[in-house]
């Protein structure tokens, strides 16, 4: 074959989502599987077909029974009658397979990326549109928590206050068709979610009438557009770097993994965040704009505050514009909180009781229960006190690994350690996943908050600890409902649950404190290569000092997609 011909060969297929080279110039073509983008796409389509065949499968161990259909409204599958339920340990394995070619996806991509792949950023968030919409046309899996939402808004239809009262209390004594088919082990437990949250739930209700089936939907829609919003606002706050724009749509709305742990399981995880991105998209121009965002994103989750903090420490300098940043976020928060649902903010903290399962402190919490016989609420408030040590450790350490980049749009000649998009992003990015990963309830959907400033930073070691990270969270919850299961599907469930995820959340923790020790024991000079400060400033524990800029933002933003490609080889 000659030169010509084999050029022609490997630009052909990457027309379809890249420019019209697939490389840049002087780029070498992947001569390894995984180096070769083709093979990495390929790998996320296949994970999210998984995903839609599975769930048009009809109910199942993995998939949700949401009970007669009575409308044309999706979510679709094959009717019952006309096929037996699908073998559970089958969809089990299928599901677990389909999240581990996902991620593995996901590293091909990058890799290629490194090595000189440009797709087009708009074409991979079209095609990360269309699998993420493709998603909610079958029913959601493995988790049961969508059900919770659509009963929470069933109580409040009802004339009842979900923070009140659960679900059981009035399906119990009485039939309800919504209330009826939600599933444990939350039945008993009112509702810990924010203000708008519970209003989308109520909404969804109202829209889907008395059919589970509809009200699902509904739910799913206000999973998906948040989600699609939220991915746009990442795309666009890597503006003026086509490069880190192509890679925030990769890590956003075309990661398999926040497709599969958001979308395809109908988490509401993605109201809280699209207002916060909202909110970071407003800090150069109106720090009062900024602080609505922040609060509207407080009163549909807690846990988003990380962010508010973040922004916060960004104006540490501009008492002007903190205090304005403030009193933007306590108009919706004093509103939903003070006014609307007083209750509310009670119940939202109760999350800090809970252990989750596939965490690092499932393992220690056993030993503390079972074996030294310490009872759950000693037992869980030294783990609280264990995790916020560890917190602040990890988040000092990667305060001192993570290579600075200023925020792409910065103005000519702005230091990057005055704009507070570059700081409330790198900050956030610190606090969300100190938080994540030492926290002692932590879910895969929870990720979401840390895939946003990861995907504008640039390329760290986090890009691969955050993707085994989710995906073993992710497979410890298959089929991660309250249900009855064979004895070989059991012991499969519980090995990814109670062994394989904990073993992975710890050796994350571990590689984050062998990152920091191998980064500050390097030469100064290899230091400089992978753009990590040699100095951090005295002043800042979350912050570490840009490298000089040149007069542009686009020189700027070259010099750091330089280093982003240094920091992802091998």
């Amino acid at each position: 074959m000659s030169a010509h011909t084999q050029e022609e060969a490997e630009v052909r297929l990457p027309n379809l989502l890249t420019r019209s080279d697939g490389r840049h110039p002087g780029a070498p073509a992947a001569t390894v599987w995984h180096r070769d983008h083709r093979v990495g796409l390929g790998m996320i389509l296949a994970s999210v077909a998984t995903t839609l065949v599975i769930g048009f499968l009809g109910p199942s161990i993995v998939t949700l029974t949401l009970g007669d259909r009575t409308s044309l409204l999706p979510p679709y599958y094959l009717p019952t009658k006309w096929l037996p339920e699908p073998d559970e340990l089958a969809v089990s394995v299928a599901v677990l397979l389909g999240i581990a070619v996902g991620a593995l996806g996901v590293w091909v991509c990058l890799r290629a990326m490194a090595d000189g792949w440009r797709p087009h950023h708009r074409r991979l968030f079209g095609l990360g549109a269309v699998m993420s919409t493709a998603t909610i046309m079958v029913p959601p899996l493995t988790s049961a928590d969508i059900l919770m939402y659509a009963g929470y808004g069933r109580l409040q239809v009802l004339g009842r206050n979900p923070y009140d009262i659960t679900p059981a209390e009035i399906f119990r004594s009485q039939y309800d068709p919504v209330l009826a088919l939600t599933e444990e082990p939350w039945r008993d437990t009112p509702s810990v979610y924010g203000p708008i949250t519970s209003w989308t739930q109520w909404f969804s209700n109202v829209l889907g009438g008395e059919n589970m089936h509809d009200v699902v939907f509904w739910l799913q829609v206000f999973c998906l557009v948040p989600f699609l919003l939220t991915c746009a606002g990442v795309v666009w706050l890597a503006h003026g770097d086509p490069k880190l724009q192509s890679r925030a749509a990769l890590l956003s709305i075309c990661n398999p993994l926040l497709i599969w742990a958001v979308v395809a399981s109908g988490h509401n995880e993605a109201q809280s965040v699209m207002f916060a991105v909202f909110g970071l998209m407003l800090m150069r121009k109106s720090p009062f704009g900024a602080g609505i965002g922040i609060g509207l994103a407080g009163c549909a989750k807690l846990s988003i505050g990380l962010y508010g903090l973040a922004m916060l420490w960004a104006y540490r300098r501009e008492p002007r514009k903190a205090l304005l940043l403030c009193l933007g976020a306590l108009v919706p928060i004093g509103l939903a909180y003070g006014v609307w649902q007083p209750t509310a903010l009670l119940q939202v903290l109760r999350n800090t009781t809970y252990v989750s399962a596939g965490g690092w402190a499932s393992p220690v919490y056993g030993l503390l229960t079972q074996v030294l016989h310490i009872p759950p609420p000693r037992s869980t408030a030294l783990l609280n006190v264990v995790a916020l040590v560890m917190l602040v450790v990890v988040a000092w350490m990667l305060s001192r690994v993570l290579p600075w980049r200023a925020a792409p749009g910065l103005r000519p000649g702005t230091d990057p350690m005055a704009d507070p998009i570059t700081v409330a992003l790198r900050t956030a990015l610190v606090l969300s996943v100190g938080w994540l990963v030492t926290s002692i309830y932590t879910l895969s959907w929870y990720d979401l908050i840390a895939w946003v400033p990861l995907a504008v930073i640039g390329a760290t070691q986090l890009d691969r600890l955050f993707l085994w990270r989710g995906a073993l969270l992710s497979m410890a919850f298959v089929p991660g409902r309250a249900v009855e299961m064979g004895p070989a599907l059991d012991f499969l469930a519980a090995r990814m649950r109670d062994t394989a995820s904990p073993v992975v959340q710890w050796g994350v923790l571990v590689m984050i404190v062998l990152w920091w020790r191998r980064m500050w024991l390097l030469p100064r000079r290899e230091l400089k290569k992978l753009g990590v400060p040699v100095r951090p400033p005295r002043e800042s524990l979350l912050v570490t000092p840009a490298t000089p800029t040149s007069a542009s933002s686009a020189s700027s933003a070259s010099s750091a997609s330089s280093a982003s490609s240094a920091t992802e080889r091998p």
